[in-house]
């Protein structure tokens, strides 16, 4: 464990501010626990061996209230923000040049969860392993705090057994890929990076798996809009589509379209731990779809963003860096299947 003088160093360095409540030179989001952290640390398609068909995925379940799963075929992908893409969409500085250079990554075939991890799933293996979770950093208006009274099954907003699990940090995710590995006999894991980007694009080219406007985000995703800053008084200034996605917090699983590989919510909802230690951008990062083992393996790549985030926010390139402990009433995860 760091120090308070390397941690507090780390995080107002700019790690991961909120893109959604940032003003548009972008903004350092303090919170306190012992000192202050930095928290949240038309479609083209590209040439590919994939073809995706959401219209009729491959979807199984290794056991009867295990995840669903959906097989993601092999292929090769454009990874990374494409030019000009961060300044068209008016990126705060402080999140530039994260997702670059772009490079061509190579996937094997795995299976990825249908939805994000749902609240009923993350309870069945908190129950069967006790697996206690608690304390989770939520936005007071100025900054985020640590409420004591929440947790993954009292997040602070209305939420069902439907709803995406929240109030995870990267061990807790780690903790219930391990049990489920257990309980199916099967290699379950968090998805890498390059794999997340790549079921995430579905075979497009453009910012998101819809196309390029951001403010369509509505029939797709749920992210900021304009429900979010009508309902809660702290949001009236945040960056959000101009459209009504029909909720404030999280959505059930499986409210919004699917890609073309038949996943819903991988942008919007709930931001999703990844497997990677976070590296500042792409320098240096397997070309094989593995993750990275290098960088700081103490914070890990957060991706996708959440029912928070704004247009520059929900984008397939987009990504930040988080602490492993950390817990936020805005980030859950969904898993991966070895083939």
């Amino acid at each position: 464990m760091q120090d308070a003088s390397q941690f507090t160093s780390r995080f107002i360095s700019g790690t991961e501010p909120s893109v959604s409540r940032r003003p548009p030179s972008g903004r350092v989001a303090a919170l306190a626990l012992i000192f202050p952290l930095l928290l949240a640390v038309g479609i083209g398609y590209a040439a590919s061996d994939a073809r995706p068909d959401a219209a009729s995925p491959a979807v199984f379940r290794d056991c009867d209230t295990c995840p669903q799963m959906v097989r993601i075929p092999a292929g090769e992908f454009l990874m990374g923000a494409g030019p000009d893409e961060e300044e068209r969409e008016r990126l705060g500085e402080i999140f530039r040049n994260r997702s670059v250079p772009q490079r061509r990554v190579r996937i094997a075939a795995f299976a990825m969860g249908r939805y994000e991890i749902t609240r009923g799933e993350f309870r069945r293996f908190a129950e069967a392993t006790s697996h206690a979770v608690s304390q989770c950093f939520v936005w007071s208006g100025s900054e985020h705090r640590l409420d004591n009274g929440t947790a993954w099954d009292r997040p602070g907003y209305p939420q069902d057994d439907r709803h995406p699990a929240i109030c995870v940090s990267w061990e807790d995710a780690e903790a219930y890929v391990r049990w489920l590995s257990l309980l199916t006999g099967r290699r379950y894991r968090l998805p890498s990076e390059a794999e997340w980007e790549y079921a995430a694009r579905a075979g497009t080219v453009t910012p998101r798996y819809w196309g390029m406007d951001g403010h369509a985000a509505c029939a797709h995703a749920n992210g900021a809009d304009a429900r979010l800053r009508a309902a809660l008084a702290i949001a009236k200034d945040w960056d959000a589509a101009d459209c009504d996605d029909g909720h404030v917090h999280t959505a059930p699983a499986g409210s919004f379209r699917a890609n073309a590989f038949g996943l819903h919510d991988m942008l919007g909802n709930a931001a999703e731990w990844t497997a990677d230690c976070w590296s500042p951008d792409y320098r240096g990062a397997p070309a094989d779809g593995h993750s990275r083992s290098d960088g700081d393996c103490w914070l890990r790549a957060v991706r996708g963003g959440a029912w928070d985030e704004g247009p520059a926010g929900l984008r397939a390139g987009y990504r930040v860096g988080s602490p492993v402990v950390i817990r936020v009433y805005t980030r859950g995860f969904r898993v991966v299947r070895d083939e």
